[in-house]
């Protein structure tokens, strides 16, 4: 599974922190859910997933308000109804499938919720002739949206998608440049897993891992810090939360949570896009003072990079250049420091560096970005001038 998030994160640029997280719903069998305009990889890269996993069966459907709950869990048997018997056809349908893959899962239909909500959480389908409830053997869905819920009924399966993760158009001009560049056929190495595999990591592995005393102290204290900040999670997502942490620690190959896997939760515990920010902020304070940091430089490069846009608009060539040279150069490389010694104090306590990995990534972007267009100057791999 490791080897899985490694190429996943390899082919799909920017995504690593994605495929991650996925993957550690899956291993909790827990659901999740991809929010994002249209043309960002989702689908491809949920079924790049998907594929991999040997021997399991995988639905996917595209969700309208008309879809009926036939469509998804099974037509109607026709040469069964002429002799006169009602059932459905459900092979290659919602509930016989370990794996999944929803998307536009919010156009859910009325008719269909009752059974979507049932299928997700207690993975149980009625069946249209009565009887009784079915076992699916569902694992985890995948589901994506380009909007977040807006009412009631879709609300409710909001509230069962546990990993929820935004994922937007990539943000740096040399990985954009990449993805331009790489082999559209996506071509490398594709390691799979047996459903079995997965099947005994799931139910047995999994779930063996321990939670020490001081993590469930750590979450307590996350919980009062959250509410203090006006964002109230409920008892269930919390509790959800605990089988993240095992699969987190199961994935990076311990037997034991750690703090740092606590990192999960930035992509568990925000309901409303607005919560997104401080539920990050509050997560790596808990956990990864460090990276917590480098989220407050990531702004600052942000609002740099939007100054340069608005004076390469507003300024001459020659002062534009002078700005470059006296003030956003100095800026960038005090930045750069910065996150040098986050990166240093990090690795020295062996937390994870990702995050400051990431703003790296983008104050270099932008800094070759400036030198590019303004001075024509060749500058180097991490975007400083030779």
């Amino acid at each position: 599974m490791r080897a899985i998030v490694s190429e996943l994160s390899d082919r799909f640029y920017e995504r690593g922190e994605v495929v991650h997280a996925v993957v550690v719903a899956v291993l909790a069998r827990q659901h999740s859910f991809l929010l994002g305009p249209p043309g960002t990889g989702k689908s491809e890269l949920c079924r790049a997933l998907t594929e991999r996993i040997i021997g399991a069966r995988r639905w996917e459907m595209l969700l309208s308000k008309f879809t009926s709950p036939s469509k998804m869990f099974g037509p109607i048997d026709v040469g069964a109804l002429a002799q006169g018997q009602y059932r459905q056809i459900l092979d290659d349908h919602a509930a016989t499938a370990h794996i999944a893959f929803v998307d536009e899962i919010f156009k859910c239909g009325v008719g269909a919720l009752n059974e979507t909500l049932s299928w997700l959480n207690e993975r149980r389908y009625s069946p249209e002739a009565g009887g009784a409830p079915i076992e699916c053997p569902l694992i985890s869905a995948v589901t994506a949206s380009n909007e977040l819920p807006d009412g009631e009924e879709t609300a409710a399966i909001w509230d069962r998608l546990s990993v929820r993760i935004h994922v937007d158009y990539l943000r740096t001009e040399s990985t954009f440049i990449d993805l331009l560049k790489s082999d559209p056929t996506g071509s490398g190495p594709v390691t799979t897993v047996d459903l079995d595999a997965l099947l005994h990591a799931v139910h047995i592995e999994v779930p063996a891992v321990t939670v020490p005393d001081a993590v469930f102290d750590t979450i307590a204290a996350l919980r009062t810090t959250l509410r203090a900040d006006g964002i109230v999670v409920s008892d269930r997502r919390w509790k959800q939360s605990v089988g993240l942490l095992r699969a987190s620690a199961w994935l990076a190959g311990r037997d034991r949570v750690q703090d740092t896997d606590l990192t999960i939760l930035t992509h568990v515990l925000w309901s409303a896009l607005t919560e997104r920010q401080t539920v990050a902020e509050r997560v790596l304070e808990a956990v990864n003072p460090d990276e917590r940091e480098a989220l407050t430089v990531e702004e600052s490069i942000t609002d740099l990079g939007r100054e340069f846009d608005r004076k390469h608009a507003d300024l001459s060539p020659d002062d534009l250049c002078v700005w470059v040279i006296k003030e956003a150069n100095n800026k960038l490389n005090s930045l750069k420091t910065t996150l040098s010694e986050l990166h240093s104090r990090a690795s020295a306590a062996a937390r994870s560096t990702s995050t400051i990995d990431r703003v790296e990534s983008i104050r270099a972007d932008l800094h070759a970005r400036m030198m590019s267009q303004l001075l024509n100057a060749p500058t180097t791999t991490d975007g400083t001038q030779p």
